[in-house]
């Protein structure tokens, strides 16, 4: 056992030292670091939000999630029941601009029952806060000067 530690520390020994005295030389044509990608926030203004006539669109429970603005004036007629399975299901918040009214359906084309949301107006929630259950399958979103 006490002839086992000590060829180990020999071992260890022998290592460092010829690491000390070997110089390796890698020889490349261009000495270049490797690439850094940096990820920078960026704010993009658009002249079209600027009107104030637009309203923000957001997959999750209090504004959070996936986002998606629509700028008006905007109308979208959902006709195909699969797409407004999706529009359903994208939006639980919604933030309206300062010069913008949205009305959202519970059916395409506009069709029963309706919810609307004011100018400078923030819901979250929606699918829990519109009398139908959340389902929206068309809305218009128009704009005030």
């Amino acid at each position: 056992m006490k002839h086992t530690a000590y060829l180990g520390a020999a071992l260890v020994s022998v290592t460092l030292a010829l690491g000390a005295c070997s110089t390796t030389s890698v020889t490349t044509a261009a000495n270049q670091p490797d690439p850094t990608i940096l990820l920078i926030p960026v704010q993009v203004n658009d002249p079209a939000l600027a009107t104030g006539c637009w309203a923000q669109f957001y997959s999750d429970r209090d504004f959070k999630g996936d986002m998606a603005t629509l700028v008006g004036p905007a109308v979208i007629e959902t006709v195909d029941k699969d797409s407004a399975k999706a529009l359903k299901r994208a939006i639980d918040s919604v933030s309206v601009g300062p010069k913008a009214t949205l009305q959202v359906y519970e059916h395409s084309m506009f069709r029963d029952r309706t919810a609307t949301f004011a100018p400078n107006t923030r819901a979250g929630g929606l699918v829990q806060r519109l009398g139908f259950g959340g389902r929206i399958e068309s809305m218009k979103l128009s704009c005030t000067s």
